[in-house]
């Protein structure tokens, strides 16, 4: 019997962060820091650092949205329609070949290969998974991730139930992909030739003073798992309780609407949201990539940077 999904029962579970919400918008803004270091701002090495947090925290997202994904056909959908969309704007704005695909393709390739694992076909969950590699290094690896890329996505599968597997994935993956990465000598200001002038400290530093490396920064945001809520100090609760009096009082004063005095008090006074709470609406999530890829353009278009 041959079937393209498990039972939700027999699913293992997620042990790192699962708010894929507040993640997404994360990897989203990391992304644009990333994109506009590569393209305005190329001397400002730490957009670039910054920006190498995004993809494993795509990854990771990936992972935990195959597990909980009620559809994976139109997750693959999703992923192939921004992916076309978006390929034209991307190739002009990242100065890439018309064929060198951009990253929703990648995660496209990804996602196959994990459904592919998922599979009772025999040989096929194995089989399956090695094509998409060759596909992704084939279609994405000259100025993309790559097989590099879709392993990552792999191994943090095989690991999605172990929060000292996921970090053990995120360090061994880091110091491989950035072993041939450019070198990091000063950032923010700061020289690393100091801690780096004795031998010790310059076996151990050296590899991680690159930039790919610099992806291990996700991995705090991937691990840390928060209460839903968590309550605030009393001695807080009070005082945002007495300034939330206070403002109400003052506004009625001046005769303001009701609506508008009971409006403009977002933040609760006895708990505050975690981020599990948080959902980033789909469309959102999708159609930033292609519109700041567009926005990105119409910069460049200005600069003279960029020719149609």
């Amino acid at each position: 019997m041959s079937e393209l999904a498990l039972p939700r029962s027999a699913k293992r579970p997620i042990a790192g962060n699962t708010a894929t919400g507040f993640l997404k918008l994360l990897a989203l803004i990391f992304m644009c820091c990333d994109h506009v270091g590569a393209t305005l701002l190329p001397k400002v090495i730490e957009l670039r650092i910054f920006g190498r947090i995004a993809f494993p925290l795509y990854c990771w997202c990936l992972v935990v949205g195959f597990h909980y994904s009620k559809s994976i056909p139109k997750y693959l959908f999703r992923l192939l329609l921004v992916g076309v969309i978006s390929q034209p704007i991307y190739a002009l704005a990242m100065h890439h070949e018309w064929l060198d695909l951009n990253i929703f393709f990648e995660l496209m390739f990804a996602l196959l290969g994990l459904w592919c694992m998922r599979t009772k076909v025999w040989g096929f969950s194995v089989i399956g998974p090695a094509i998409m590699l060759v596909l992704g290094e084939c279609c994405c690896g000259k100025f993309s991730y790559g097989w590099k890329g879709i392993l990552l996505v792999y191994c943090l599968y095989a690991v999605q139930d172990r929060r000292r597997g996921i970090a053990a994935v995120m360090i061994a993956f880091c110091l491989f992909w950035g072993s041939t990465s450019s070198a990091l000598t000063k950032v923010f200001g700061f020289t690393f030739t100091s801690i780096t002038a004795n031998a010790p400290w310059k076996s151990i530093l050296s590899p991680w003073l690159k930039l790919q490396p610099m992806a291990i920064l996700s991995l705090p945001l991937m691990l840390v798992r928060l209460p839903e809520s968590c309550q605030l100090p009393e001695w807080l609760a009070d005082v945002l309780t007495s300034v939330k009096l206070y403002r109400i009082r003052f506004m009625r004063f001046l005769r303001c609407p009701e609506w508008l005095v009971h409006s403009l008090w977002p933040i609760p006074v006895d708990r505050c949201r975690h981020p599990r709470s948080f959902h980033l609406p789909k469309w959102l999530g999708y159609s930033f990539y292609p519109l700041h890829l567009a926005i990105i353009l119409i910069i460049q278009l200005f600069m003279g940077t960029v020719k149609l």
